[in-house]
């Protein structure tokens, strides 16, 4: 008996993923996983996960719903409106996450990205109460996990975006981006951020080798936030700079 229990156990564990019941979080990040095929995937995804968590507030499920509510902003939303009802919820989600499971890296993540997000497109200087928690959102990623490469990413933006008097540091930033590249140098999004921070820094030959690079990238970590995000970003940025020297 105790044989046929373990041999019972051993199958279950060697099973192909694909006769396990998928979760609500892992059926939305495979819907949105090609994005940039379809852009309603977003959407669809966003809606299961809300009616899953109607059900069993899963704190998978939480995490998961936060980052569908980041990519409506970044990707779905139209307006200004829009996008930060879109932060908003995201943020309000991932604090949701963050009380239940405080030792969890992407509870953390998502709720500082989103809350970062909220306060650009609210404007800095209109957002600035929220710099406190944003930073110390960053302080306990890099503690969870320092080569945390969004958790770089982030604290690099929020060098780079801050004025001087409450802490923007252009040299903090760059130190951020290429710790993130060090992580992973086919993460695109890192890569035009630094090429951001060398056109503010008047460094345009730097900047168009980044960019260059972005637009030539052939293996990207991820391929719907390149195509869709990364790219055309990178393509503004150098015709930004096109009669720069």
């Amino acid at each position: 008996m105790r044989a046929r229990q373990l041999l019972a156990v051993a199958l279950v564990l060697i099973a192909p993923s694909s006769l396990r019941a998928e979760t609500p979080a892992e059926a939305a990040r495979a819907l949105v996983a090609r994005y940039h095929e379809d852009a309603t995937t977003i959407d669809r995804a966003r809606t299961l996960l809300e009616q899953a968590l109607e059900k069993d507030r899963q704190v998978d499920t939480l995490i998961a719903l936060s980052y569908m509510n980041f990519l409506v902003g970044d990707v779905r939303a139209a307006t200004s409106d829009e996008k930060l009802a879109a932060y908003d919820r995201g943020r309000e989600i991932g604090k949701r996450a963050v009380e239940l499971a405080p030792k969890s890296h992407d509870a953390h993540l998502w709720f500082a990205i989103n809350t970062a997000r909220w306060g650009q497109t609210k404007g800095i200087l209109r957002s600035l109460f929220l710099v406190p928690t944003v930073k110390e959102e960053i302080a306990t990623l890099l503690d969870l996990n320092p080569r945390s490469l969004r958790a770089h990413i982030l604290a690099g933006n929020v060098f780079l975006e801050l004025p001087g008097f409450v802490g923007g540091d252009r040299a903090k930033a760059e130190e951020h981006f290429k710790k993130a590249l060090e992580v992973d140098g086919h993460f695109t999004a890192a890569r035009v951020d630094l090429a951001r921070l060398y056109i503010m820094s008047g460094r345009y030959a730097d900047a168009r080798r980044e960019l260059h690079r972005v637009i030539s990238e052939t293996a990207p970590t991820f391929v719907a936030d390149c195509t869709v995000k990364d790219i055309p970003r990178a393509k503004e940025l150098l015709a930004s700079i096109k009669d720069k020297s």
